[in-house]
């Protein structure tokens, strides 16, 4: 195959945009992250999520998560185009602090619940989910 010089140069520009995109989408998650807990440190006990190991069709993954104690939990899935999946916050006078959806994944990725607990500290917990049929267009 014989390429010009345009289009060595556009498949150049291509490849090099595509080696960035993932910092983009990582750099996206951390500002979230940053923005929830604001840069505290975060433990690994204290929530747990619920994801399956395998989904076989992206757009309706089932989670659930649990936090005793938390007044408020974050969801993000690390691989979609918005990684920001759901808010749960939760009031005084709930009886528990659980909640359970069904999030939509673009591929095989990491979901990560973070929780804010009622004496201001955080817990962090992530699964990775296979997914065999992507959900957000993939």
């Amino acid at each position: 195959m014989n390429f010009s010089r345009r289009e060595t140069l556009a498949l150049g520009l291509g490849a090099a945009a595509m080696g960035f995109m993932p910092f983009r989408v990582n750099a996206a998650v951390d500002d979230a992250v940053a923005a929830f807990t604001g840069g505290s440190d975060m433990a690994d006990a204290g929530i747990d999520l619920t994801a399956p190991e395998i989904a076989e069709n992206g757009n309706t993954v089932p989670i659930s998560v649990d936090a005793p104690g938390a007044t408020s939990i974050i969801v993000l899935a690390a691989g979609n185009p918005t990684p920001g999946v759901a808010t749960f916050n939760f009031g005084e006078l709930a009886g528990s602090q659980m909640a359970s959806t069904r999030i939509r994944l673009a591929g095989t990725q990491d979901v990560v619940a973070i929780a804010k607990m009622a004496d201001g500290s955080f817990a962090k917990a992530s699964s990775t989910v296979k997914v065999t049929i992507g959900g957000c267009g993939g």
